[in-house]
């Protein structure tokens, strides 16, 4: 693809900040770069006086010219590496946008143009923007990964597998009288597809992990009233995140906060108290925590030591600590509990937090595996697993090659080697304007 026009956008962080980053890519490049700041030499970063449109100096900075295809869009790209003031960024974006053919780059655009001249596919795009968003290590591990086509191989290698397949079928099926087409393929054929199934479906199941790096091992606090749930939540947050007082019902919605264990991302969230006399808009806080914590990866059921109140059923099928709460305020029997806390002197936190930091940990598993990391890989995944069951199921071979055939499509769509143009605008929105 060759775009008429170019694009320019800052592309690194706000402003202010030391450096600013200004890229610009498309068929404009050299001459906007050499106008503004002289003869330039390719892939060599130079010193360089830039200069306004009126010949007053912008700025001295380094610029680092591209040229296509050998570049990240596929296109000629230059960077131009200024001190990182608004005024600077504002004066050169003004500059080389009043160049004819030169515009303000839209979100993404940048990485849509990278796709579009074949230096990425969709699936690698995607990873690109887990890592430009990713919070943890955990995350970036996952991200680069992905970009670096870990993912990518894998549906494109079960996408070849199929290609010769439907190939082998189809051959026997027209040639079947010649003497160089093997008497019988259907046996190896349809045993590798039946293969294929059972390792598209345990990368389905992946999913989840993928979702727990993404998103966050998430961790709900249950209890009754007064169990120290908001206390342990702003302990955990370091900050008065949730409202602490003595009066049953004050948290009625859910609260969130992020943390960051060993490099994995937690979500912890902090829900009403528990107990059966409740007003309209407490029963609605108590019906949404529990509806959470059958979601959760980790329940935290929190007992007031002291004072020990029922709360009903703990969710089924998810994993759950007991925690004994105040401990610093009196004695119990402490063995009736996973762990015993005080939010208020700090006790058995650290045990708490490694103890969550384990169950994630355990939950990621080997986050060098390769996973599905959207939920339109999965959903094409199960059109294709569906398709591949039907052709190990059917009768006629015909039908049978073509079910591999639409199997084949939706692996192709996944990293966008075919009919993809409605997923773009959505895809590429996700970026950020200098991306």
């Amino acid at each position: 693809m060759t775009a008429k026009d170019s694009i320019v956008a800052l592309s690194s962080g706000r402003l202010p900040a030391g450096i600013a980053v200004i890229r610009i890519s498309g068929p404009q490049t050299r001459f906007v770069v050499e106008t503004i700041a002289g003869p330039i030499k390719d892939r060599v970063t130079m010193l360089r006086r830039i200069k306004a449109a009126d010949a007053s100096v912008i700025d001295h900075g380094l610029v680092l010219f591209f040229p296509g295809p050998g570049s990240f869009t596929g296109e000629d790209v230059a960077e131009f590496q200024v001190h990182g003031s608004r005024a600077v960024a504002a004066k050169m974006l003004e500059t080389i946008t009043g160049f004819e053919g030169v515009r303000h780059a839209e979100p993404g655009e940048f990485t849509r143009r990278a796709f579009l001249n074949g230096r990425l596919d969709l699936v690698e795009t995607e990873a690109l923007a887990d890592l430009v968003n990713a919070e943890t290590e955990a995350q970036r591990r996952f991200a680069v990964r992905n970009a670096e086509g870990a993912q990518s191989e894998l549906y494109s290698t079960w996408r070849r597998r199929l290609i010769h397949a439907r190939a082998m079928i189809e051959a026997e099926i027209d040639f079947a009288d010649e003497e160089d087409v093997p008497g019988s393929v259907s046996e190896a054929v349809w045993s590798d597809v039946a293969r294929m199934i059972d390792e598209i479906g345990d990368h389905i199941r992946g999913f989840k992990t993928a979702e727990i790096i993404r998103d966050g091992f998430e961790v709900v606090i249950l209890g009754a009233p007064n169990a120290g749930k908001s206390s342990l939540f702003n302990a955990l947050a370091r900050r008065e995140a949730a409202i602490v007082t003595d009066e049953p019902g004050t948290t009625r919605d859910l609260l969130e906060v992020m943390l960051d264990l060993n490099g994995m991302m937690v979500r912890v969230v902090d829900t009403a108290g528990l107990r059966d006399t409740a007003g309209k808009v407490e029963a609605i806080g108590i019906e949404r925590a529990r509806a959470r914590a059958r979601e959760a990866n980790l329940v935290l059921l929190l007992e007031d030591i002291a004072n020990p109140m029922a709360v009903g059923a703990a969710p089924a099928d998810v994993p759950l600590l007991k925690i004994g709460t105040k401990v610093d305020l009196g004695a119990a029997p402490l063995h009736a509990y996973d762990l015993v806390i005080s939010s208020t002197t700090g006790t058995g936190l650290s045990d708490l937090l490694d103890e969550i930091g384990r169950r994630a940990a355990s939950a990621i598993g080997d986050t060098g595996d390769v996973l599905p990391s959207r939920l339109r890989h999965v959903e094409l995944l199960a059109e294709a697993q569906d398709f591949l069951s039907a052709a190990v199921m059917g009768l006629s071979q015909e039908l049978r090659a073509e079910e591999l055939r639409l199997a084949a499509d939706r692996l192709g769509r996944i990293v966008g080697a075919v009919d993809v143009e409605d997923l773009l605008d959505v895809i590429f929105s996700q970026f950020c304007i200098g991306k």
